[in-house]
């Protein structure tokens, strides 16, 4: 997966610190004494209207946001894990719990840890399911993880589909904190659309269904121009190649070739995909007899 998810993810940490931070339930004005008499209050000035969108994670007092931050201090990613499951364990009620599996999700993804991550991303989403990054981050470790030959194919792939069109559905109300500005905002969300997309294209490809692959495909690449991902454009060539139409798909694999960077498997096996169309492109659009084996799969990117 690429960077979108660390960026918007520590987008989100932060704005989930700063809150906890700058306002723990301990902090809150005493009540009034029975008996007591009423002050005036001063006229408040009109505030204006927020943003709407998912509240920000908070801290109840200011221990639990202690001991939050120093857990989000540990830059290991193992001992960040054992810290948020003794968070969690500790503050049963925390709406912190989520944030720090999050990051400890981030921090393993990073270490190209699949698995863990994973499992992290399951964990944060067991106490919030609906936070976009989470959702996109873990779908799309499943629909490039799960091959034909898995027990759990079927499961595995429903899981990728429906977290992928979750986060999709909840981008648009992600908010950031302040200083972060709306266009390097509006740049994440659309990269992480076209992620989430892309999620559901592989989950279309490895179901063998290649017209919706190619439909979900085209659609992740026109999300987010900013920076294409090679490893999208190289999945929609070779769907159109398992779609006989060859002359696109040389076309893609072209573009393809053109933005990865040398010695990356997206130009060796574009390059090899390449060799393959140049001689089909000009042989009827029909998927007859390949003069050469055509890949079975889509490549597993690597990780960011």
């Amino acid at each position: 997966m690429k960077r979108v998810a660390v960026v918007l993810l520590a987008v989100t940490i932060a704005g989930a610190t700063a809150l906890a931070q700058n306002k723990p339930a301990e902090t809150q004005a005493p009540a009034a004494k029975p008996g007591a008499p009423a002050q005036a209050q001063p006229a408040q000035p009109a505030q204006p209207a927020q943003p709407t969108g998912p509240k920000a994670p908070q801290a109840k007092t200011k221990q639990e946001f202690a001991d939050y931050k120093a857990a989000d201090a540990i830059a290991d990613p193992a001992a960040l894990e054992k810290a948020a499951d003794d968070f969690a364990a500790k503050y049963t009620e925390s709406e912190l719990r989520a944030v720090l599996y999050r990051k400890a999700m981030s921090m393993y993804q990073q270490t190209n840890d699949s698995d863990k991550t994973v499992e992290m991303g399951r964990k944060a989403l067991a106490l919030d399911g609906n936070e976009p990054v989470t959702l996109i981050t873990v779908s799309s470790i499943l629909a490039e993880r799960t091959r034909d030959t898995d027990l759990d194919r079927d499961e595995r792939l429903a899981d990728a589909t429906q977290m992928a069109q979750k986060g999709l559905e909840g981008i648009d109300t992600m908010q950031a904190p302040a200083g972060v500005p709306p266009d390097a905002l509006k740049n994440a969300k659309d990269e992480l659309r076209s992620i989430g997309y892309g999620t559901l294209a592989m989950v279309a490809y490895t179901k063998k269904d290649y017209a919706t692959a190619e439909k979900q495909f085209k659609q992740a690449i026109e999300a987010y121009k900013v920076q294409p991902d090679p490893s999208q454009l190289l999945r929609l060539t070779l769907t159109l190649d398992k779609e006989g139409k060859y002359a696109e798909a040389l076309d893609w694999c072209n573009k393809t070739l053109q933005i990865s960077p040398a010695g990356t498997p997206y130009q060796q096996l574009g390059q090899q995909e390449h060799d393959r169309l140049v001689k089909l492109a000009g042989s009827p659009a029909k998927p007859a007899a390949p003069t050469a084996a055509p890949a079975t799969s889509a490549p597993a990117p690597t990780p960011k």
